[in-house]
Formats: C-alpha cells, structure tokens, sequence
C-alpha cells in the first residue's frame, strides 16, 4: 500500500473489444509484477467507436472516437487509469489527462490477411480489379498508388468481425490489419505478407499502448511511469509531434516510419491525397544522446504531445519533439497543407 493506491482496487478503464482486453489484460500482468500488493480491477465500457459500425471511421467527425467514454470516467474518478493503443489517442488530450506510460512497441507494421483462397499469394499477384479491405484512409492512399490495378473499400468492425467477414464472404481478396493486433490475438499465422516502410508507411503510435490517467493523480502517474520503454516513447513522440503540426486526424491519410539506433533518432514522415497520386515525404534525425538529470523542481509535469515521462532525459524528449515539428514543418513549406486540405474536403464530401 505504500503506492498510495492504500488496500484500495486500482481501477482500470478499457473498450469491451477482445483485443482492448487482451491489451489491458498484459498491461495489468505487467502492473501486478511490478506491484504484487496491489490489487487491479479492470473495468470494461463500450465507447462510440464502438457503437458506430455502419460508418467510416474517417467520416464520423470524432477526434476521441474510441477513447471519450474512457476518458469521461476518468475524469468521474470511476477508474484510475486507462489503456488505449495509442493511435486512437489524439495529439491533444483533453485539460487534465497525461499518457503516463507508453510500453515497448510491438511490430508497428501493416499486414495483409488474404482471403483462404489467396493463401500464399503476395498484394502484387493478385488479378486485376481484385478488392481490397481497409478503413484507413492512410493504407489506401499509399496503397492505390502502390497497387493502381486494385481496388480498396471500406471495412469496419473489430478485428473478428473483419476477419469473418473476409473468410466467409467473397467481398473482399484480402484485407490490411495492423500486425500489432494479429499478434496479439494470437493470430500471427494468419499475416500473408508484411507491408515494409517502402510500401506502406504506418500510422502514428501504430503498435505502442498508451496508458492514460489523471494528471494530477501523482500517486498513479508514479505507480504507471515504471513501463515506460524509453526508445518507445522517443519515437512516439517525435511521430506525434509530426501530427500534431500538421493538424492531422483520421480524416487525412498522413504517414510515418521512425527508428532509434546509436543515439540517433530517425523520422520519415509522409502526407497524401486521398487516391495517393499526389504525396510528399521526406526524414530527418536527430540526436537523443543525454544523460538522465534530476530535474526536481518546477519542471514537474512538463508534458511532450501530451506524455509525461520523468524517467527518461527530458532533454531527449524535447529534441524528439522538436524533430517531429520540424519534419512536419519542412513538409508544410513544401504544400502539405494544401493535400491535407484537399484530402479532407474530398473526404468530407464522398
């Protein structure tokens, strides 16, 4: 009990989804390893993202999709901490949440799942005019560009629900998944091919989980702070940062690809048109070689695109930060604003 969380349950929100719940479940594992005296419970709620299944994502207007209802208990102090993939959390959190913990990322790639009659085949093999499934606006811009004789259309529902709906109908040759999310729910196997950065570059935060709390539950920030994975957090801010400069949401097919090797940061960041024959991309790096300093004081809750990490050298962090908007802000001067802004009228008005 000396965690503060003092004999009390520590309270943890999630989406019903399987695989928010296997998310939460290893989240929790980790948590009770770290702190066998403590006792979690896992609270689990539907959110609109949910709910809303009929719709593209892209088209439904809602920054905080499948996050709102989380965060809504949050703030009711109904649970005391929140897991989401950090993809679906916006660049900014609504006043008075943090992410205080970003674990060590999964495979951040895309993955293509072809129907049982394709098995073994490659996107490239596939006859002429075969359809594709994704709802991200992002795989497909790259995509159609990539692959000109397919064809994409939209597909929602969570993961079994796309699944089934491509094993047991004939709607679809193949479908576009995070590689994250198969792997974790055990259903590697089923990964035709791996889309490299070349193909298809990933979406911000792909593949990392975020944990969300109170900013000022210090109690809980501390407790969650232990699974940060540094080179986790580095990249995912740098890739946020990306975002958030450009002012990208679901609704604009915007791109990234980002490594950490000898102190050294790397950041490809991409925008496109929606039907991807108009694009822009480029990379940067930067240094993130400091030493950890004690920095009591008043730096205390100095957030990153909305992360809070005391743990790792916060002067690495600002120069993650600052590579994201720089590399956002080199793209802009080039005329991403006007394929973002096109992308997302077009998207607005389809």
């Amino acid at each position: 009990g000396e965690n503060g969380a003092g004999g009390r349950a520590v309270r943890v929100g999630t989406r019903r989804s399987q695989l928010a719940r296997i998310q939460t479940d290893s989240v929790v594992e980790m948590l009770r390893e770290l702190y066998p005296d403590l006792c979690f419970e896992i609270v689990a709620m539907s959110t609109t993202g949910d709910k809303i299944l009929d719709t593209a994502l892209s088209k439904i207007g809602e920054k905080s999709l499948f996050t709102k209802e989380l965060e809504n208990a949050l703030e009711r102090n109904e649970v005391d901490l929140v897991v989401h993939s950090l993809k679906d959390l916006p660049t900014s959190l609504p006043p008075g949440f943090t992410i205080g913990a970003i674990c060590k990322r999964e495979n951040p790639l895309d993955a293509v799942v072809f129907h049982p009659k394709n098995c073994g085949k490659m996107l490239s093999l596939l006859p002429e005019k075969s359809v594709i499934g994704t709802s991200s606006l992002r795989r497909a811009a790259q995509l159609k560009k990539k692959f000109p004789q397919l064809e994409f259309r939209d597909i929602r529902g969570n993961l079994n629900t796309r699944l089934k709906k491509l094993d047991e109908k004939e709607d679809f040759s193949a479908i576009i998944l995070a590689a994250a999310g198969l792997k974790r729910m055990g259903w590697e196997n089923r990964i035709g091919q791996l889309l490299s950065p070349e193909d298809c570059l990933y979406a911000v935060g792909q593949g990392a989980l975020a944990v969300e709390v109170r900013a000022k539950d210090q109690e809980i920030l501390n407790m969650v702070s232990a699974l940060h994975d540094g080179e986790t957090v580095l990249r995912c801010i740098a890739e946020r940062a990306f975002m958030k400069r450009l002012e990208g949401g679901c609704s604009v097919p915007v791109a990234v690809n980002s490594m950490l090797k000898d102190g050294q940061l790397y950041l490809t960041g991409a925008v496109y048109s929606l039907d991807g024959s108009d694009s822009l991309k480029e990379t940067m790096q930067t240094s993130v070689n400091y030493p950890q300093q004690n920095e009591d004081g008043p730096n205390d809750d100095v957030q990153h695109v909305g992360i809070t990490a005391k743990n790792i050298p916060a002067q690495a962090q600002k120069a993650a930060e600052n590579l994201g908007v720089e590399l956002a802000s080199l793209l802009l001067s080039k005329g991403a604003k006007h394929i973002l802004s096109v992308a997302r009228q077009l998207n607005d008005a389809c």
